[in-house]
C-alpha cells in the first residue's frame, strides 16, 4: 500500500517551490499597494502563493492549519524569541485565531471587541468596542469568549456574543453595517468567526442548552442583507417546513421538540470546499441532553450531531452524515472539519476529516458523506467501534443512563476534542489533535421542568457533581489527563502523543519546517517535531494558552503568533477538575515571537489570596440538600462545580455576602447586572436564593475544615 508520504509529493510540489523563494519575496511588496484586507476568493485560492499571510479562519479554505513557511523550523526554532506583546483589557477566555493580511492583524479578543495592530511592531491600528451588554454574558454556556473575524474585500466581519453580524471598515474599524441574526428574546450567542464564501458572510449560533433552534445563514458581504437560512432541527410540525430535508427530519423526533427548540446549533465549524462547491458546517447536540425529555419515544434526532453539507449559494441541502444518532452527552459535530486529499487502500480520495467530542476519528468522503473509516482517537468506554454498514456507533451498555449509580462516561461534555483546532500536514500526513480525558456520570432526573435561565440538561446536576469523599474524589481526578496526539488518519492510528498533566490545551499550527507548536493549559507555549513529537522550545506565556495559533512574515521575517488568556467551560464549569491542568491566572495578551526576539513580558504581580471566612450558621442536611441541587443548576456553569472556581469568576466560598443580604441583591434585585450577573427573581424565590447561600456557606465550612486540618497534619508529615 502507498504510504501518505508518496502521495503527499504532488500535494507538495508547490510548497517547495514556495519555500524556495526569498524572503524577500515573501515579505508581500505588493501590500503598499493594496487597499486593507484587499482579499477575495481568487486569492485564498492562491493562497500558497503569499503563504506570508493568513487570509481566512484555517488559513486556506481547506482549513489545515498548515504553513508553507519553514525560514523557522526543526533546527533553529531554539532561537525564537518574543518579538511584541500587546495587552488586552478583558480577564475571560481568549479563544481567536488572528488573520494577517499584508503586514495588518485582525483578531478578535473576549466580549467580541475586534482589534487590528501591525503585525511586526504590534502597534494599535485601531480597535472597536460592540459594547455587548454586560447581562448577555447568562446566555453564554463557556464564557464570553470570540473565535475570531473574517476579511474581505475591504470589511473585517465579526459576530457578537449577543447575536449581531457587523462588518467593519478594515482600514478604520468603523462600522458599514450591522444584521440582527437572532431573536432577542431566546437565548442565543455567537462565539465562532464568520467565512466569507463567493461575497455572502456564513455565520450560525451557540445556545443549545438554552432552548433555542439551530441554523446557518448566509448574508450579502456588501449590504448586510440576508441571503439564505438553513434551519438544522425541525420546528412545529403544524407548520410548513422550511425545507425537504426537515420534514424528513421530523420522523425522527416525538413528543414536541420544538417547544423546547431542539437545539443543533451551528457554533462553530465551517468550512468550503470550491473544488465541490459545497459548505460544510459542524451540528451541535440536541437540547435537552436527555432525549427522555426531547424526544421521549425515541428516533435518530436529525439534524443534530451531524456534518451537512449546503449549497453555498442557496443553503440548498446535499447530504448529512450523523456521527451520534439521539445523542445524550452532548457530543456535538460542531468541531472543526478539515479537507484533505488522502489514500485510502491505495487511492487518493476527497474527505473530510472530523475529530468531534464523542473520542472517534472520522474519515469521511467529502463527495456524498459515506463513512469511509473512523477509529477511537482516544480511550472510550460509550461505544466499541463503528460500524461502518450503518455509519453508527455501537455502543455498550453503560451509553445510556444506566440505573442509579451509573459510571463515568468517558469522554463526557468538554468532549475528547473541543473547539481548539487540529491542525494537519500533507507532509507528514499527520493530525495534530488538542485530546482532554474528562468522564462525566450521566443520570436522568426526574421531574425536569424547562427554565430559560437555567442550564436546561435534563440530567442530575447532583450526581454530576464532584463527590467530597476524598478518597473518590483523588480517583476521579487521577483520570483527568490531556494529550497531545498526532493521528495518521490514512492508517486510523497514533503515531506520538505528548502527555499533559490535564486537558484544556490549546490548538495546534504545524508547518514545513517540521515544526508543531501548541499552548498549554499550564501557561507554556511550545513547539515540537512535527514527525516525531521531540520539543524542540518552549515559552513561559504566563497564562493558559487555548487559542489556534499561525505564522506569517513581515518585511522577510517569519513570525509566529497566539493570544494567549485562560478561561472557557472548562476552568468556569469544572471546579477543581480544572486544577489539573495548572492554576494559572488570567492575563490576557497576544504574543507574537521570531527568531531572535529580544522582548520579555513583565513579571506578574503578586496577589494576595483571600482568606475563608464562611459565617459559623449551620442549615439542615435537607436544606442544604435543596441549596446544591439549585446552585448546579443555575449557578455551576460560572461559579464552579460544587461551588469551587476555576479562578475566572468570583469563589462564592469566600464572598462577603454569605453573612448580610447584599446576597438577595445581587441574586434577586440584579445590583451587579452590569458586571454579568443578572437578576435570577423571575425563576429563584427568596427561600431559593437563601438555600443557594446556605449551601456555599457550608462548603465554605468544609474547605476551611480541610485546610486547617492540613495544616495540622503538616508538621507530622514532615517531622516523617
Amino acid at each position: 500500500m502507498v504510504g501518505p508520504k508518496v502521495w503527499s509529493v504532488l500535494i507538495v510540489l508547490t510548497l517547495a517551490l514556495c519555500a524556495g523563494c526569498s524572503r524577500k519575496n515573501l515579505a508581500n511588496e505588493s501590500a503598499a499597494s493594496r487597499n486593507p484586507a484587499d482579499v477575495n476568493g481568487a486569492r485564498i485560492l492562491a493562497a500558497d502563493r503569499e503563504p506570508g499571510n493568513w487570509m481566512i479562519h484555517g488559513r486556506t479554505y481547506n482549513e489545515q492549519r498548515f504553513s508553507p513557511l519553514k525560514f523557522v523550523n526543526d533546527k533553529n526554532a531554539g532561537e525564537l524569541g518574543l518579538a511584541w506583546h500587546y495587552d488586552l483589557d478583558t480577564a475571560r477566555g481568549q479563544e481567536a485565531t488572528p488573520l494577517v493580511v499584508d503586514g495588518v492583524m485582525y483578531f478578535t479578543s473576549a466580549w467580541t471587541k475586534v482589534f487590528a495592530l501591525n503585525a511586526a511592531t504590534g502597534a494599535r491600528l485601531w480597535s472597536y468596542d460592540p459594547k455587548v451588554p454586560p447581562a448577555w454574558a447568562v446566555n453564554a454556556c463557556c464564557d464570553v469568549v470570540n473565535r475570531g473575524v473574517a476579511v474581505w474585500e475591504g470589511k473585517v466581519f465579526v459576530g457578537t456574543l449577543d447575536g449581531r453580524l457587523i462588518a467593519l471598515d478594515a482600514g478604520t474599524g468603523k462600522v458599514l453595517w450591522e444584521t440582527l441574526t437572532v431573536d432577542r428574546d431566546a437565548r442565543y450567542t455567537i462565539t465562532g468567526a464568520p467565512r466569507v464564501v463567493k461575497g455572502k458572510v456564513i455565520i450560525g449560533n451557540g445556545g443549545g442548552e438554552f432552548g433555542v433552534r439551530g441554523y446557518v445563514s448566509a448574508y450579502d458581504a456588501g449590504t448586510g442583507k440576508m441571503v439564505w437560512r438553513f434551519y438544522t432541527v425541525p420546528g412545529d410540525p403544524s407548520k410548513p417546513f422550511e425545507s425537504p430535508i426537515l420534514e424528513r427530519a421530523a420522523k425522527t423526533w416525538t413528543g414536541e421538540w420544538w417547544k423546547f427548540g431542539g437545539g443543533g446549533t451551528v457554533w462553530d465549524a465551517i468550512v468550503y470546499d470550491p473544488e465541490l462547491d459545497l459548505l460544510y458546517v459542524g451540528v451541535g447536540n440536541g437540547g435537552p441532553w436527555n432525549s427522555k425529555y426531547r424526544s421521549p419515544k425515541g428516533g435518530d434526532n436529525l439534524l443534530t450531531c451531524s456534518i451537512v453539507a449546503l449549497r453555498p449559494d442557496t443553503g440548498e441541502y446535499v447530504w448529512h452524515y450523523q456521527e451520534d444518532s439521539a445523542d445524550e452527552w452532548d457530543f456535538d459535530s460542531s468541531e472543526q472539519i478539515i479537507l484533505a486529499d488522502i489514500p485510502i487502500d491505495g487511492k487518493p480520495r476527497k474527505v473530510l476529516l472530523h475529530a468531534p467530542k464523542n473520542g472517534f476519528f472520522y474519515v469521511i468522503d467529502r463527495e456524498n458523506g459515506a463513512v469511509i473509516s473512523g477509529k477511537p482517537y482516544t480511550f472510550v468506554n460509550w461505544a466499541t467501534g463503528l460500524d461502518l454498514k450503518t455509519g453508527r456507533p455501537i455502543e455498550t451498555d453503560i451509553a445510556r443512563y444506566p440505573g442509579n449509580n451509573p459510571p463515568p462516561i468517558v469522554p463526557g461534555p468538554l468532549g475528547a476534542h473541543s473547539w481548539q483546532p487540529m491542525s494537519y500536514s500533507p507532509l507528514t500526513g499527520l493530525t495534530y489533535i488538542p485530546v482532554n480525558d474528562v468522564g462525566f456520570k450521566f443520570k436522568s432526573t426526574e421531574g425536569f421542568e424547562f427554565k430559560k435561565l437555567a442550564a436546561n440538561y435534563g440530567i442530575d446536576v447532583v450526581a454530576a457533581g464532584m463527590p467530597q469523599d476524598p478518597k473518590i474524589k483523588k480517583a476521579i481526578l487521577d483520570t483527568v489527563k490531556g494529550k497531545l496526539v498526532a493521528w495518521d488518519p490514512a492508517q486510523q492510528k497514533q503515531v506520538w502523543a505528548v502527555e499533559r498533566p490535564g486537558p484544556w490545551n490549546g490548538g495546534t499550527l504545524v508547518t514545513a519546517g517540521n515544526l508543531v507548536f501548541e499552548g498549554t493549559a499550564a501557561g507554556r507555549f511550545d513547539a515540537y517535531r512535527a514527525d516525531t513529537g521531540e520539543r524542540v522550545w518552549s515559552f513561559d506565556a504566563q497564562t493558559g494558552v487555548m487559542a489556534g495559533p499561525v505564522t506569517y512574515t513581515v518585511n522577510g521575517e517569519q513570525y509566529v503568533a497566539v493570544l494567549a488568556g485562560w478561561g472557557g467551560v472548562f476552568p468556569l464549569a469544572t471546579g477543581e477538575v480544572s486544577f489539573r491542568s495548572g492554576r494559572v491566572r488570567n492575563v490576557s495578551r497576544m504574543l507574537a515571537f521570531k527568531l531572535g526576539g529580544k522582548a520579555s513580558l513583565p513579571p506578574l504581580p503578586e496577589v494576595e489570596e483571600p482568606a475563608l471566612k464562611p459565617p459559623s450558621t449551620r442549615a439542615s442536611a435537607a436544606q442544604v440538600a435543596r441549596g446544591e441541587r439549585l446552585f448546579q443548576r443555575y449557578c455551576a456553569a460560572c461559579h464552579g462545580d460544587v461551588a469551587v472556581s476555576g479562578g475566572i469568576l468570583p469563589d462564592l466560598r469566600y464572598s462577603s455576602t454569605l453573612s448580610n443580604d447584599l446576597w438577595y441583591h445581587i441574586v434577586l434585585d440584579g445590583q451587579l447586572q452590569t458586571e454579568g450577573m443578572v437578576s435570577f427573581a423571575k425563576e429563584l424565590s427568596h427561600d431559593d436564593a437563601k438555600a443557594i447561600r446556605d449551601y456555599v456557606i457550608q462548603r465554605a465550612q468544609q474547605t476551611l475544615a480541610q485546610e486547617k486540618s492540613a495544616v495540622q497534619a503538616k508538621p507530622k508529615a514532615d517531622a516523617k
